[in-house]
């Protein structure tokens, strides 16, 4: 069945940096548009980022825009989010996305906290 585990999630103080990754199985990754998403405390949860099938085109939130890159390796099924100059608003639980057979897949997420 799908799978999506996100790793690298911690506590970074203002500024940081961190990068996420996203390991998936049960299904073609490469065919698949992949995405991150992220939830803050009493929050919705909000779209960050998405990579294209061959990491061509990419597109980000305008609150991330200039600071987290989204990025994939097919050889290893994994999806990425490079998120620098972090602020204390960037503290949420982050999720990996696919849609596969007409239904959103999700990981078990990473929590990401910024504070001093």
């Amino acid at each position: 069945q799908v799978q999506l585990v996100e790793s690298g999630g911690g506590l970074v103080q203002p500024g940081g940096s961190l990068r996420l990754s996203c390991a998936a199985s049960g299904f073609i990754f490469s065919r698949y548009v992949m995405s991150w998403y992220r939830q803050a405390p009493g929050k919705e949860r909000d779209w960050v980022a998405s990579i294209t099938t061959t990491g061509g085109s990419t597109n980000v939130a305008d609150s991330v825009k200039g600071r987290f890159t989204i990025s994939r390796d097919n050889a290893k099924n994994t999806v990425y989010l490079q998120m620098n100059s972090l602020k204390p608003e960037d503290t949420a639980d982050y999720y990996c996305n696919v849609y596969t057979l007409g239904a959103a897949r999700w990981g078990q997420g990473t929590q990401v906290t910024v504070s001093s």
